[in-house]
């Protein structure tokens, strides 16, 4: 590792001299690999999509296909290949999405993935140039949060089997993200020992928080007897120190795999495929807007790092929205 990084020192060194394309291309595709080499031993989720991402940029230097971003989104999605076997190993012309647009959303994302990645090699002086630091985002006009009414809520509680081991796991981790905002991510990691059923709270651990900080979110009484039955239930089939564990093995439910069970749960109820599991978070957010809750608030249980975060993803109110809440506030009614 210490030979690793003594070397590109030095070649970003002499990439300051040596200003050849061929020179930089080489320079650059020998840091990737290196730094994906380091990723591998990491099983944050988020670490594997950037060795993934890294892996993509590889293969797009190496090859010399250097792509306009508006060809990309003309071409559509999973037009381009790590490499030949994983065109034959996942067969991207079968799924339903092949060739569609790629949003800019997605583009973005990309974008600024590499944008951190890049800065933190500058700021640990292993280059002198950032590649990415004229790379501007694309203007993407934002769409509404998906929100699921009160009826829908109901329809959809009502759609899970709680005899089956999976169903009722689902429908426990279900009210749960909707009634405290918990991310997936968050939610499918839990340990029985973050639960606290007498004061009605979780304590999140760090190391499983998108902002790698401690936080504590909340739940109803409901919500309370729905934990207590499920881990009478969960402990007559399964030994595990998760709360949600999978029922072959006792480790914890994969985020992929609730996502294909709720869009299952979805479909029994009509609804399309874009409601997905962060909805729920979503209908938390606004739920509490709705009720009264201050956005500092909402804002420390979401986890976000300050309150114009929180304006900027949930303050989607509609005209029915903003006339029930004139009327709770109505001067003349409250005189």
């Amino acid at each position: 590792m210490l030979h690793d990084t003594v070397f590109l020192k030095r070649c970003s060194k002499n990439a300051l001299k040596r200003t050849t394309r061929k020179f930089r291309l080489i320079f650059y595709i020998h840091l990737l690999r290196i730094c994906r080499q380091r990723l591998v031993i990491f099983c944050d989720n988020r670490l594997q999509v950037l060795n993934e991402l890294l892996a993509s940029l590889i293969d797009w230097l190496c090859k010399g296909r250097h792509p306009h971003i508006n060809d990309l989104q003309e071409r559509g999605k999973y037009t381009f290949f790590v490499n030949d076997l994983s065109k034959v190993k996942n067969y991207p012309e079968r799924r339903r999405d092949f060739r569609k647009p790629v949003s800019v959303t997605t583009i973005n994302n990309y974008i600024r993935n590499l944008r951190v990645f890049f800065n933190w090699l500058e700021r640990d002086y292993v280059i002198k140039k950032n590649p990415m630091r004229k790379i501007r985002q694309l203007k993407n006009n934002r769409k509404a949060k998906v929100f699921l009414t009160d009826e829908d809520l109901k329809k959809l509680l009502s759609k899970f089997d709680k005899s089956y081991f999976t169903e009722h796991r689902d429908y426990v981790m279900t009210i749960l993200m909707l009634d405290s905002g918990m991310r997936l991510g968050e939610c499918s990691t839990l340990l029985v020992t973050d639960l606290e059923l007498a004061r009605k709270r979780i304590n999140l651990r760090a190391e499983e928080t998108k902002g790698r900080k401690d936080r504590t979110v909340y739940f109803s009484p409901k919500t309370e007897m729905a934990l207590r039955r499920w881990l009478q239930f969960k402990d007559r089939y399964v030994e595990s120190e998760y709360l949600f564990p999978v029922k072959d093995h006792g480790g914890h439910i994969n985020v992929h795999n609730f996502e294909t069970n709720f869009k299952r749960y979805i479909n029994r109820i009509g609804l399309n495929e874009e409601y997905c599991p962060h909805c729920l978070r979503n209908n938390f957010a606004k739920r509490c807007l709705m009720n009264g809750m201050d956005l500092f608030t909402l804002s420390k249980i979401l986890g976000h790092s300050s309150v114009e975060v929180t304006e900027q993803a949930y303050l989607d109110l509609t005209d029915d929205d903003i006339c029930r809440q004139y009327h709770k506030a109505s001067p003349l009614s409250n005189f």
